[in-house]
């Protein structure tokens, strides 16, 4: 047991934050100046994506048990922060192909298609596809995939959410298989037009899943763009297609529900 008595080290904002780790956690492979940018780069991109991982269950939740402001303020928070994911493709594009191409064989078989926080993220928006396996070996982020796969969507929370506000959401799309991806229903099509004639708060979370949805699109688009401008269409690093496969990955919603009644409204 511990001595209540006994001297203790005080907190401080380094031990706090970890920042010993957290500061000696880039370890480049080469002398190029470039590459710490590059590390640096993708490990705060793994920090937001553990953010947003926090932020989309407490989300999830929040939407389950029907609560509109929480969810409002959490929809808010998860979109500003992928704002700033965005905004870190400008940094990154500051580094010229050659630069790149300085380190580049380095990386090995290393690559962004091995991160397990990013294919967590994609399933808890409602992403299901077993080819991300073959990027994994047995163990635990295979694992950690497969649970997130097997989990309700984010969409499956919204449509609890409508279900506690008195809409008639269709027991099929309620009770449906979760590990299967959310295909349009125009049932659910019909009860989201009410909800936008209703133009109340479920309204409003209607708005904040679409930004949410087109935002995460927008990360794609400058994804693919930045991919381009540093190695053109060559293979990426690991062995993936490079651009040729980020650009597979454009302008397929997460939320097709949402996107077909536009239409109609």
């Amino acid at each position: 047991m511990t001595d209540p008595s006994a001297p203790h080290e005080s907190l401080t904002y380094t031990s706090y934050l970890a920042l010993d780790e957290v500061l000696n956690a880039q370890r480049p492979r080469s002398e190029e100046h470039d590459e710490m940018l590059f590390i640096v780069i993708h490990q705060v991109y793994e920090l937001w994506f553990k953010q947003m991982l926090h932020e989309l269950t407490h989300l999830r939740r929040t939407l389950e048990e029907g609560r509109t402001t929480p969810s409002l303020h959490t929809l808010k928070r998860s979109l500003t922060i992928l704002k700033v994911v965005v905004a870190q493709i400008d940094v990154l594009e500051t580094m010229t192909p050659r630069q790149f191409t300085s380190f580049r064989e380095r990386l090995d078989a290393s690559s962004g298609f091995q991160s397990a926080q990013f294919r967590r993220l994609e399933a808890a928006l409602g992403r299901r596809d077993e080819r991300v396996f073959q990027h994994y070996p047995e163990g635990a982020a295979r694992d950690a995939i497969a649970a997130a796969m097997a989990q309700p969507s984010l969409f499956d929370a919204f449509l609890r959410y409508l279900a506690e506000h008195k809409y008639p959401v269709p027991v099929e799309a309620l009770e449906r298989d979760v590990t299967k991806p959310v295909e349009p229903n125009k049932v659910v099509q019909d009860v989201l037009l009410q909800v936008y004639l209703d133009d109340g708060g479920p309204a409003q979370v209607c708005e904040r899943l679409v930004d949410l949805d087109e935002g995460l699109q927008e990360w794609r688009y400058r994804h693919v763009k930045m991919v381009e401008r540093v190695i053109g269409d060559k293979a990426g690093t690991g062995g993936s297609s490079g651009a040729t496969y980020l650009r597979g990955t454009l302008f397929n919603p997460y939320f097709p529900d949402l996107w077909a009644v536009r239409s109609r409204l």
